[in-house]
């Protein structure tokens, strides 16, 4: 349900900015890979999407390029991504399309859950914009990275022994200094 949210609102969000005439004026469109972990192993859900640098006209008769070096404003699409997300997920919870278990369950409460996306509304949301890809090879190298590796890679393995398997990760709340776990 989640995941579903996720990939739908970034959808709607990226092809609500890029139909703005003040924006690019287009209609546009994108590839999504879920990648549901970050760098720290941890649980952290995010979307890597290729965007073309432009679209179709809102009129449908032509290509309209994105200016140079810049395709859409990251903090406009952040706040309005933030915004559709919390308030889709609270419209889903008060549905009941949302399941809790273990130390979380009590966010099936109305009270908890919006206590919970409270903090959520006010933190600054971001999204990331690189540059252009030089080819579509750099594209579907990039692509490649996202939808053929697993977590933990063999570069990250450390160790092994009876006790268990010891990887590496960056731990970004020690200004991304590398950590080992167990």
């Amino acid at each position: 349900m989640v995941y579903d949210l996720l990939f739908r609102t970034a959808s709607e969000t990226l092809l609500t900015i890029a139909a703005d005439p003040k924006h690019l004026g287009a209609r546009s469109g994108a590839t999504a890979v879920l990648h549901s972990w970050g760098s720290a192993m941890t649980h952290h859900p995010h979307l890597h999407m290729i965007v073309p640098g432009g679209g179709i006209s809102l009129d449908g008769t032509h290509w309209v390029h994105c200016r140079p070096g810049f395709l859409l404003p990251v903090r406009v699409l952040s706040r309005l991504f933030r915004r559709l997300f919390l308030t889709r997920l609270a419209d889903a919870h008060a549905a009941g399309r949302l399941a809790f278990f273990g130390k979380i369950q009590d966010l099936h409460h109305r009270e908890a859950f919006a206590a919970h996306l409270a903090p959520l509304r006010r933190k600054k949301w971001f999204v990331y914009g690189k540059p252009p890809f030089a080819a579509p090879e750099a594209v579907l190298a990039y692509l490649a990275r996202y939808t053929h590796r697993v977590a933990i890679s063999n570069s990250r393995l450390v160790g092994l022994d009876d006790r268990g398997v010891t990887f590496g990760f960056k731990d970004y709340r020690r200004n991304g200094r590398s950590g080992f776990a167990r």
